[in-house]
């Protein structure tokens, strides 16, 4: 994904159109590029509202871009040039959603769900079907499939239904799997079996998988890389052990601060003031300064450039400039998260 953009037009008032004002716009995402490898996890992090789902939706081409664009196996894909070429990149790229009991048809059952998506990708024998969504059935964990297979939705419970839900995913065998916050509606008790499961796509099945959610303790098991996203951009990216461990921005440094460790009464947080600004009203420079403990007169002025450490994180941030390089540098190897407690 390579500088994705999507706008959203306000709606404008009768006498606003007339005086030929320009709408406003919400810019959920505004410039967000990365690369997902074959067998790689890519966990993506932030507060409600940064533009996470709006990201997995664009990947999905689900929503329209703005601008940006997506390729896959190298190559650049548009989907308006055909229905062969929208076939191809919906087998190739397949999504989980956040909530099992509105992703499924409740007049369908187990097998009848997982069967919709192979008949369309692989026309042909019904045996070679039926073999196809026994073997994404007992991937995801629902075996003996004979137990399931004829079940309507309201006849299992939540864990079963997502079960269900990313067998349906993995039918087809995507090259890209996007999993937008998969576990947030479970029992923390299933939680661990279901992200087993992607971390099998990842490994058996070489499946590039984007990971959407808060939940940053499950990024740390599942995750390679991870990205923090802030306001519609991404504000620090680099390996998961890194960025969870030792990170840099002062953003995901409040953002790890908040994440409840057992047996750290005396860590110490990192209390951001104000609110999310408005996507509608993105603040100038830095879109993290009137919440930043530690801005600096250049933060509300000048958009920060992203910078490489030598850890790999790449940081967009103006203390990561020439002049504060070497105190970035040791906030990021020592873990003491200088930058926001200074």
């Amino acid at each position: 994904m390579d500088g994705l953009e999507k706008h959203y037009p306000v709606r404008q008032g009768l006498l606003a159109a007339m005086l030929g004002r320009q709408p406003a716009l919400v810019r959920a995402v505004d410039g967000v590029s990365f690369r997902i490898a074959p067998g790689e996890v890519l966990g993506l992090a932030g507060e409600s509202g940064c533009g996470k789902s709006t990201t997995g939706m664009a990947v999905l081409d689900l929503v329209t871009r703005t601008a940006g664009c997506i390729r896959v196996a190298g190559r650049d894909v548009d989907l308006k040039r055909d229905r062969s070429a929208q076939l191809a990149f919906r087998r190739d790229v397949q999504i989980v959603f956040q909530n099992p009991f509105e992703a499924l048809n409740p007049r369908f059952t187990v097998l009848e769900s997982v069967l919709e998506p192979i008949a369309v990708h692989f026309p042909g024998r019904r045996e070679e079907q039926l073999a196809r969504a026994h073997r994404a059935l007992e991937r995801a964990g629902l075996a003996p499939v004979e137990t399931y297979a004829s079940r309507y939705p309201h006849e299992l419970s939540g864990g079963q239904l997502q079960r269900v839900a990313i067998a349906r995913s993995i039918g087809v065998e995507p090259r890209i799997l996007v999993a937008d916050e998969p576990v947030s509606m479970l029992d923390v008790s299933i939680r661990a079996g279901i992200l087993a499961l992607f971390r099998s796509f990842a490994r058996d099945m070489g499946m590039a998988i984007l990971y959407i959610s808060h939940d940053l303790s499950t990024m740390r098991y599942l995750c390679q890389n991870v990205a923090v996203m802030y306001l519609g951009r991404i504000v620090e990216y680099g390996p998961a052990g890194a960025v969870l461990s030792r990170p840099v921005h002062p953003y995901a440094q409040a953002l790890m601060a908040s994440v409840p460790v057992r047996g750290r009464r005396g860590r110490k947080r990192l209390p951001l003031s104000g609110q999310v600004p408005n996507a509608m009203a993105i603040p100038a420079g830095c879109r993290f300064h009137p919440r930043c403990p530690v801005a600096m007169p250049i933060c509300s002025a000048v958009a920060p450039p992203k910078v490489m450490l030598a850890s790999g994180q790449e940081v967009a941030c103006h203390l990561m400039t020439k002049t504060n390089s070497q105190e970035a540098q040791d906030a990021s190897d020592t873990g003491t998260n200088r930058l926001a407690l200074r």
